[in-house]
């Protein structure tokens, strides 16, 4: 098989969450320890950095692995789900995996696969702990993919564990209430391994101090430690003053842009306390480099990611009522005469609490991914009008896209968001 064919018949072969939704899922670690068992247990082999959290965990994952990069350590990264293309969930120093290693991997571990029928993450997982181990990484920072409890990267014993925040998301599966969503996200945290929580909320700060006590694991909630400021914007970055409980300040400059990013640096910095204590190599300088460089280091992408300037084309890949709302936000702040969104959304979440934070002044390019997941544009735009929304359908994401860029003017801005999916078709 060639590339193209081995991602295809992982596809059809191993069910795939980001594709076909809850059929994929699996509420047990049972296919994960069983190929950790097979590979011979791969990521006892190196250090890691373990990130979880509703909003913000890939943004947070990636400034890490720039950092620890930057700091000279051979760097593993492990995200989901992918926007362009698989490999680059799997990246060292920066480098996706090469697509003729997933190939080499896939044919040589056929049956264990067969054998097993893991899901498509559970495989993801194992082809990037095995990659790592058998490359030479130093430390890799492992972005969890959904929940943590019973998400397959929870086999790890982290150096730092980190939950971002808790907003609704994937409920369902996590639960319908911010405690029950927390109590799995906290799943993560293990016996004295200091943990990082990004945010405050006051319905879920006692569920985590109760896991944290129980595994007798330091916790630090990062945004009781910094105040963060945004100050303004350096040749195309944000720059955040960031004041400690001493009264310390510092400066930092990020080339990932989102207003929401002032949330995910006051993460980071916190999380980089720690590491410093494990990670001696990491320096003020370092991290400064690190995250000045984050986006480009790292690969990152569809994160406030302007794709045009006249008219101006932005993509972001928020897709649950706290990134939406954080989204919209800025979206709303951007000088235009009028707002063309291209948007679509998948079929096994509500989508009303992200309808009802959507601008109703704005002219909407319904429209759906094309995966077995996607939410119909019709249905879409059915509910859509509940809350005032008013627009065209669109059978594809391109035709939506190209619609709304034959009517925006310069003075107009065209957002594409609502899915991953979504995003990844028009990157």
């Amino acid at each position: 098989m060639d590339y193209a064919q081995t991602i295809e018949f992982l596809y059809h072969s191993l069910p795939a969450f980001h594709r076909v939704g809850g059929p994929a899922y699996k509420a047990n670690l049972n296919n994960t320890l069983a190929l950790d068992g097979y590979f011979g247990h791969p990521h006892r082999k190196f250090k890691t950095v373990h990130v979880a959290g509703t909003n913000g965990k890939g943004s947070v994952s990636h400034m890490l692995a720039a950092v620890l990069q930057q700091s000279g350590y051979r760097t593993g990264l492990y995200t989901s789900p992918h926007l362009k293309d698989f490999t680059e969930r799997i990246r060292i120093n920066g480098e996706a995996i090469d697509r003729q290693e997933v190939v080499a991997w896939v044919e040589k571990h056929l049956g264990i696969l067969d054998q097993i029928k893991p899901s498509f993450f559970e495989m993801s997982v194992a082809m990037a702990f095995d990659y790592f181990a058998t490359n030479g990484v130093e430390v890799a920072v492992v972005e969890v993919g959904m929940g943590g409890r019973l998400d397959s990267t929870n086999i790890i014993t982290p150096e730092l564990s980190v939950i971002t925040n808790i907003s609704f998301d994937h409920t369902q599966f996590l639960g319908h209430t911010l405690p029950a969503i927390a109590g799995e996200k906290a799943g993560i945290i293990k016996t004295g391994i200091p943990v990082v929580i990004g945010e405050t909320h006051s319905e879920t700060r006692e569920v985590f101090m109760a896991k944290a006590g129980e595994m007798s694991s330091s916790i630090q909630f990062a945004d009781t430690r910094y105040r963060v400021t945004a100050t303004g914007h350096d040749q195309g970055r944000q720059v955040f003053e960031l004041k400690d409980t001493r009264g310390e300040i510092q400066y930092i400059q990020l080339d990932l842009l989102g207003s929401y990013q002032m949330k995910n640096i006051v993460t980071a910095v916190a999380a980089l306390d720690f590491l410093k204590e494990k990670f001696p190599d990491i320096t003020r300088e370092s991290i400064d480099k690190g995250l000045h460089h984050a986006g480009s280091i790292t690969g990152l992408h569809g994160r406030w990611e302007i794709l045009q300037v006249h008219p101006p084309v932005i993509c972001d890949t928020a897709h649950n009522e706290g990134g939406i709302r954080l989204a919209m936000e800025q979206l709303v702040r951007v000088p235009h005469d009028t707002l063309h969104i291209v948007f679509g959304t998948v079929k096994d979440k509500d989508p009303s609490a992200v309808l009802a934070l959507l601008p109703v002044d704005a002219r909407y390019y319904f429209t759906k991914a094309a995966i077995p997941r996607a939410l119909d544009e019709n249905l879409l735009a059915e509910k859509a009008a509940l809350y005032g929304l008013k627009g065209h359908t669109y059978t594809s994401v391109q035709s939506a896209f190209e619609a709304a860029m034959a009517i925006a003017s310069d003075r107009d801005v065209v957002f594409i968001g609502g899915s991953n999916f979504v995003v990844s078709e028009i990157l």
